[in-house]
């Protein structure tokens, strides 16, 4: 076989392992896109109610439930009427007995948790709503390819915001900088120049990544939490989440959300004069320039998961400060991949190139990540609520 055949032959095995990652990829986004069928939908809460004509406390439970319902119109409420249904009359005395409570109306059954009576809505009626938040918390389960069922809400809000962090900072577009960076740092050959030129680079990114995610997350808190929002959030998603796919896979065809060509030159020019500059302080102003600049430039490539994540946070409904301890916790999980960078291009003083190969997974761990939570915020916003 001559060395043209064998070029080929690697070529295309390469496109065909390009190929199978976008199929997987696909399969897990068509996989999650199944287990959210209207079937598999989690049921909503319900509230049993039993009571009988005459009554005057269930007259007042009765209004008190018109009320609940249109506070709460998604609430499952099934009354029974124990005076013209006998089998709910004796289910109501085995569940009084169980509880060893005298069986009575109006009593409220919320999952396995019975109250009897009905002292007013400030009391019995706070009562049963706790019982019914509770019972909206409970777990969903969805099954996906390769993973089988798996709990999204097993995690929580701050599992999840550190593993979107972490692949949010994995982006290669916002990692060449920083190695060309460490690069040519590794020439002057004293590490504390180095970690503090790198060091002020990776902060001031945070910084401006943090103050670009609180933008976005005031924007939503003012929006306020809108299904229209949601499901546009969601088609964009898709949409860049599949051109990080396709970068992993074809990067030199199609559009593509990568720091454009032309920005380059600039940047490669900042970096040299950092590098060259006389003085520390100067070169620690002209880091904190370069950083800056690189955080605008990358925007479009680095927007996706930072719009997307902010917008479930919102829909988390808390206080403001907590709001923002999650984007900081987010920022350091960010981060985390270029501390390391810094650290250990510092301690072994050698050059550690991002190669093309690792950049395109990178991509397409990107994207579909981008995907998977795209197709959520549209067919099953549920699942991400850590509430």
């Amino acid at each position: 076989m001559g060395p043209a055949s064998r070029r080929h032959r690697r070529a295309r095995d390469r496109s065909a392992r390009r190929a199978r990652a976008l199929a997987a990829l696909i399969a897990l986004a068509l996989g999650l896109l199944a287990a959210a069928r209207p079937g598999a939908a989690a049921a909503p809460a319900t509230l049993e109610v039993f009571v009988k004509p005459g009554c005057t406390h269930c007259d007042r439970a009765k209004a008190w439930l018109g009320e609940l319902h249109k506070r709460r119109p998604d609430l499952e409420l099934v009354l029974h009427d124990v005076s013209a249904d006998p089998a709910a009359r004796a289910r109501l005395v085995a569940r009084a007995e169980a509880d060893g409570v005298l069986a009575a109306v109006p009593a409220f059954v919320v999952g396995d948790r019975l109250a009897v009576g009905f002292d007013g809505p400030a009391t019995t009626g706070a009562m049963v709503e706790a019982w019914l938040d509770d019972d909206e918390r409970r777990l969903d389960v969805i099954s996906l390819p390769w993973l089988g069922e798996v709990r999204v809400g097993d995690a929580g809000l701050l599992g999840f915001t550190v593993v979107v962090g972490l692949v949010d900072g994995f982006n290669p577009c916002a990692m060449w900088v920083l190695m060309f960076l460490l690069g040519l740092l590794v020439n002057v050959r004293s590490r504390k120049k180095m970690a503090l030129i790198a060091g002020t680079f990776v902060t001031v990114s945070g910084i401006a990544y943090y103050l670009f995610m609180a933008a976005w997350l005031g924007a939503f808190l003012a929006i306020g939490v809108a299904r229209w929002l949601q499901v546009a959030l969601g088609l964009v998603a898709l949409g860049v989440g599949a051109i990080h796919v396709k970068d992993g896979v074809v990067p030199a065809h199609g559009p593509s959300l990568s720091i454009p060509a032309a920005a380059k030159p600039r940047i490669y020019a900042r970096v040299r004069r950092i590098v060259q500059a006389e003085d520390l302080r100067g070169a620690l102003i002209a880091t904190l320039a370069l950083a800056i600049m690189v955080n605008l430039v990358e925007l479009l490539c680095t927007a996706g998961l930072p719009a997307l994540y902010t917008q479930i946070l919102t829909a988390q409904d808390l206080p403001g400060w907590q709001h923002h301890a999650y984007l900081a916790l987010y920022i350091v999980a960010y981060m985390f991949d270029d501390a390391l960078m810094v650290t250990i291009a510092v301690v072994t003083l050698r050059r550690h190139k991002l190669q093309e190969r690792g950049g395109r997974v990178l991509q397409l761990v990107s994207g579909g990540v981008m995907l998977v939570l795209g197709l959520v915020l549209i067919v099953r916003p549920e699942l991400l609520s850590f509430r």
